[in-house]
């Protein structure tokens, strides 16, 4: 009987550990909102998970706070689009390596009837100065994310005169910073029937993977200037003990490997690629 009991509060204080040992198998992510959009994370999170165990719990957010999070130690790791900026989180300790991960494409997104004449530009940074002279609404995130510090680099380009934002001098009434992510920016520049830059991933998703129509078209797109390296950046421990620094780093290291780059290759949109991996 004795033996019994034992077995029996044994099995009780087994029960009992289980949820913790599971939560111990959880990482966050602060990635950008392109990651999620484009639908890329709920195809490729089950498959890390079913290889490893581990779930990753994702806060979706521009870049820059993204990697603000990473600074700040809410998050075990980031998955962002912004080099420069990378580079330099792990410059000053916050992150322990950039990986190079996978690939995609800033387009320029707009009405199909292309008022500002974009289409046949020589170059993106000519496409910008068109719709600038053309005064054609063009919206901004404005959201301090990758793809508003790239609209940022392409207007600065330009040369034209620009407000200590960044922004055309002369935007006053064409020119809309919403403040908010890639989906909204979408939305918003078609209610204006306006111009956009997005990535192509979060593009396609909202032409061609909701049942709402959308009616923006690629305008311009294939511009060096447009291409968009994505990585990933455990966060330091030195820096933040608690972060949980083995399990992040095993999903760096899954998303490099041939079997995470395979996932991210194979993930398509209406028969689209939508990322291409960029494992260096």
């Amino acid at each position: 009987m004795q033996k019994l009991i034992s077995t029996l509060i044994c099995a009780v204080l087994l029960l009992a550990a289980l949820p913790a040992l599971a939560q111990d198998k959880v990482i966050t992510m602060s990635t950008t909102t392109s990651t999620e959009a484009s639908g890329l994370l709920d195809y490729l999170l089950p498959e890390f998970l079913k290889d490893t165990g581990i779930t990753v719990r994702v806060m979706s957010k521009g870049t820059g706070a993204a990697l603000r999070d990473g600074m700040d130690g809410n998050a075990d790791i980031v998955f962002v689009h912004d080099k420069s900026r990378e580079d330099k989180f792990v410059a000053e300790g916050y992150g322990t390596k950039r990986y190079y991960v996978m690939y995609n494409d800033f387009v320029i997104v707009g009405p199909e009837s292309d008022p500002a004449g974009i289409k046949d530009a020589p170059s993106v940074t000519e496409a910008f100065k068109r719709i600038a002279a053309a005064g054609a609404p063009f919206v901004s995130r404005g959201d301090d994310s990758g793809t508003h510090g790239r609209e940022k680099q392409l207007w600065e380009a330009t040369g034209l005169a620009l407000t200590e934002a960044k922004s055309p001098e002369d935007g006053g009434d064409w020119y809309f910073s919403i403040g908010q992510g890639m989906g909204a920016a979408l939305v918003f520049a078609e209610e204006k029937n306006g111009y956009v830059l997005s990535d192509r991933g979060t593009y396609l998703q909202y032409k061609y993977g909701r049942t709402q129509p959308f009616d923006l078209v690629v305008v311009y797109e294939g511009d060096d200037m447009l291409k968009n390296p994505y990585g990933v950046i455990p966060v330091n421990p030195e820096k933040h003990p608690h972060v949980k620094f083995d399990l992040a780093d095993a999903f760096a290291q899954w998303l490099v490997s041939e079997r995470g780059q395979h996932v991210i290759g194979s993930y398509q949109l209406h028969g689209q690629p939508l990322f291409f991996p960029d494992a260096k």
